[in-house]
């Protein structure tokens, strides 16, 4: 039986966060399992900011219907990829033929990600979604198959499964696509909290080189608030279309578990929560959006949230894609 013990490093590499859960490579079920695609579900669980992966446990120990595993990862409301199983799962069961997904045991066929989320009066987040696209590219890169491969479990369940809910998945694999083949060359502007005129922040930001997983010589700190304050980044954006937006902080079990990033788009702000608490010291991936063109505050962080611990304001890298 095939396994995925790389999926932790794969995703890594392209920028996803991972916690990997317990002793997730042997953790499987009995039966064969030899991947060729990526299936999309939701959890039918409500996430949040301040329990951001309720169906974690479920996840892993399964239903008393239905043995766990119930996937290779559950994406967590901020985005983080809780890694489950290395091996086969029970997440697919008798999939129909869709796309280029023969029909046959759908387990055997595909890995899974369980997406956080309720599926009725909650929809993805950016964060899960943004991940998730990054996450689908890199395995399916990994398996040497293209974006087709990725698919939605609506479209392979033969008993008449939603999920997941309020996506197209037509603009899933063409996003999974532009993940797969970037443009080349692009412009990239990386802005530091000690960048001049790039960064701004209120006095109630301090600065501190505690952690040597910061970038540059330090960074800034100041405690969650009901107010946004936040502290902002200003990009030369050389012309509107879509930019990859990359985050770093050093990372603290004392620092906030759910710190906002406000990206001002052309269809207004969007904010993604990262967990500050782990995978610092590198850059992360918050998404692409679309930025107008323009000499302005692109990316801000926030010290309105809910979850707990210092927020921190390090740095920030925009690239064209």
């Amino acid at each position: 039986m095939a396994t995925v013990p790389w999926l932790a490093d794969v995703l890594r590499a392209a920028g996803v966060q991972v916690v990997e859960e317990g002793d997730w490579r042997n953790r499987m079920r009995p039966g064969s399992f030899d991947p060729i695609g990526v299936l999309w579900h939701h959890t039918a669980s409500t996430s949040s900011p301040s329990n951001p992966h309720p169906a974690l446990n479920i996840c892993i120990n399964g239903r008393p219907d239905l043995a766990g595993p119930l996937c290779q990862a559950l994406v967590d409301y901020n985005g983080v990829f809780h890694l489950i199983s290395a091996g086969r799962c029970n997440h697919a069961g008798a999939s129909r033929g869709s796309g280029p997904i023969p029909a046959g045991d759908g387990n055997t066929l595909m890995i899974g990600w369980e997406i956080d989320y309720n599926g009725v009066n909650q929809q993805m987040t950016a964060a899960q979604y943004n991940a998730s696209i990054a996450a689908t590219a890199a395995v399916l890169k990994r398996l040497g198959r293209d974006s087709s491969y990725a698919r939605g479990h609506r479209e392979t369940s033969t008993t008449g499964k939603i999920d997941p809910y309020a996506i197209n998945l037509d603009t899933m694999r063409a996003d999974v696509a532009r993940a797969m083949n970037p443009p080349t060359g692009g412009w990239t502007s990386t802005v530091d909290n000690t960048t001049a005129g790039r960064f701004t922040a209120s006095t109630n930001w301090g600065t501190s080189s505690f952690s040597g997983q910061r970038f540059g010589e330090n960074y800034r700190f100041a405690n969650p608030v009901a107010a946004s304050d936040a502290a902002w980044y200003k990009f030369a954006i050389p012309e509107t279309g879509n930019y990859r937006v990359e985050a770093w902080w050093p990372a603290d079990a004392g620092y906030n578990n759910a710190a906002p990033y406000i990206v001002a788009t052309s269809s207004g702000n969007q904010t993604v929560n990262v967990d500050q608490r782990i995978t610092g010291g590198q850059w992360r991936v918050l998404g692409t959006f679309n930025l107008t063109a323009g000499d302005a505050n692109k990316v801000g962080v926030s010290r309105w949230t809910s979850g707990t611990g210092y927020v921190i304001a390090d740095a920030i890298r925009v690239t064209r894609v």
